[in-house]
């Protein structure tokens, strides 16, 4: 077990070494650069393996860092949820960073400045780690920011104007969330004493409840600010799309379950049973119609895919409401679920991108035809995330409205109600995109125009390219397999995350492992 513990930090602390390495490398060696990330990143989801075997046999694994007990020192804490949930993040992380070296971002950004989006990326990586195994307060604040600074240069990689201007929108609404943060911290702290989230789940305890309200919706508006939970999320479709296609990618499956993943830790540790449930539910509900409204209204695949992630993290705040055991399971599968799911959609639309030179529905067609192995790899995942039986997301959604209904009420059934209809609208959004953008012929056919080339080419005059390197569909393709091994593993991956709740209800296991060394 003291040897397992001392791996808490590697996947922190190693993406953080690599991309020093590759900035002191500079513009030079970029295949050395690409070596780099990929091993960096591989060697990360094999530890984030032992991790997770480790505390699912185990219990949670606790590093103090600098040898510092707490709650002098921070601790990094690895316990079932925080290793499940790193897990699938490194292994995304990984494939979009195969794809991103295959799509040689840093070098078809002739204005970035050197070789910065691989180092940015790590340290982006190094962030969302640091954010899943933070034991304390103060650390996931230092993660935030952490993985914001990293975020902020891809966001606007490439210095163009809609990226700036998204930037612009991205980092206001991250700084408003870090002041709220820091504001609940200092509360925090003057009223415990303590930013160790193990104290903090004693010390809360015989405060009284207006203080107790008080931190625990300052740092729920915080963290639905960087969960886009409505009505928070106005400024996601707005800034995500304009990213490359790999950040996307990865924004769109991590960053936002990062603040989904800080409110479970907040609601089950802190504040178990707090009065904010209702909130939260109608949050759900709101999040849920709102983003799905929006996605079936959109044109851009881009737009479209990024409300219906908006729409998706209800199903997740749902979970986390209703506060039970089956509801938190529910919440945590839907979570690995859609990160792989989410990512893959982004990557497959970068490809497109790519290979037509735009992502308008209106301009494209007859991609079936000309590209039948992105048409599956778009279908497969898409249906993934309507929910398609037997895929992983009819498995969340199932587990959620079950837990819905067995709370009984008429706010949870409302819930499920609204659940069961952004389902059948993201069912609706995505076979509408999927329809006009792969099914239906060319603009040239549908206006009776004998075209000649065999090869699609879109009607965007900027495409340069008629094909896509091997490494791009075979990244993609593995987390599309990934997605549906969630399917064929469903039965250990729903007893797994069972488990994961129940550690996360009884609070004991993750108090007594950080604290146990020190009382």
């Amino acid at each position: 077990m003291a040897g397992l513990e001392s791996l808490v930090c590697v996947p922190v602390l190693l993406p953080l070494l690599a991309a020093g390495v590759k900035l002191a490398i500079g513009g030079r060696l970029r295949r050395l650069q690409s070596l780099i990330s990929v091993v960096t990143l591989a060697v990360s989801l094999v530890v984030s393996v032992l991790l997770l075997v480790a505390a699912d046999t185990h219990g949670p694994l606790v590093a103090d860092m600098g040898g510092w007990p707490p709650p002098i020192g921070i601790c990094l804490v690895a316990d079932r949820l925080s290793t499940l949930v790193l897990l699938v993040s490194s292994a995304v992380t990984l494939c979009v960073m195969v794809y991103s070296v295959a799509n040689a971002y840093d070098e078809q950004e002739h204005d970035a400045p050197m070789a910065i989006f691989h180092p940015a990326f790590l340290v982006m990586v190094a962030g969302v780690a640091d954010a899943f195994l933070s034991g304390d307060l103060f650390n996931l604040f230092v993660a935030f920011e952490l993985l914001l600074s990293g975020s902020y240069v891809l966001l606007t990689f490439g210095g163009t104007e809609s990226r700036i201007r998204a930037g612009a929108t991205y980092t206001l609404m991250a700084l408003a969330s870090s002041m709220l943060f820091l504001i609940a911290l200092a509360i925090t702290y003057a009223a415990t004493g303590t930013l160790s989230l193990a104290q903090l789940a004693e010390r809360f305890a015989p405060l009284p409840e207006q203080v107790k309200l008080l931190v625990e919706l300052t740092l729920l508006l915080a963290f639905a600010i960087k969960a886009a939970i409505f009505p928070m999320s106005a400024w996601l479709p707005d800034s995500y799309p304009t990213a490359p296609a790999p950040a996307t990618a990865v924004f769109a499956g991590l960053l936002t379950k990062v603040g989904v993943y800080s409110i479970i830790r907040l609601e089950a540790l802190l504040f178990p049973g707090g009065p904010v449930s209702t909130l939260l539910m109608w949050a759900a509900l709101a999040t849920m119609l709102a983003g799905v409204l929006g996605a079936v209204a959109q044109t851009d695949l881009k737009r479209m895919l990024s409300f219906t992630l908006v729409s998706h993290i209800g199903y997740m705040v749902f979970g986390v409401a209703l506060a039970t055991l089956a509801s938190l399971a529910g919440a945590i599968f839907y979570i690995v679920h859609h990160i792989t799911v989410q990512t893959s959609l982004f990557l497959v639309t970068g490809m497109i991108e790519r290979r037509t030179g735009t992502t308008s529905v209106n301009r494209l067609g007859g991609l079936m035809t000309a590209t039948p192995l992105l048409a599956v790899l778009f279908f497969v995942p898409a249906m993934n995330l309507s929910g398609i039986p037997p895929m992983s997301g009819f498995v969340g959604k199932l587990m959620l409205v079950q837990a819905g209904l067995a709370a009984g009420g008429w706010l949870p059934v409302t819930v499920v109600a609204a659940g069961l209809v952004t389902s059948l609208l993201t069912l609706y959004a995505v076979a509408k995109t999927w329809g006009k953008a792969f099914w239906r012929g060319r603009r040239e056919e549908r206006m009776g125009t004998v075209v000649e080339s065999e090869e699609y080419t879109g009607q965007d005059p900027t495409v340069t390219t008629t094909s896509l390197p091997v490494a791009l569909p075979v990244s993609v393709a593995a987390l599309v397999v990934l997605g549906l091994s969630f399917t064929v593993f469903a039965g250990p991956l729903t007893a797994l995350t069972h488990r994961a709740a129940g550690e996360l209800k009884a609070r004991d296991p993750y108090i007594s492992a950080v604290l146990g060394r020190s009382r």
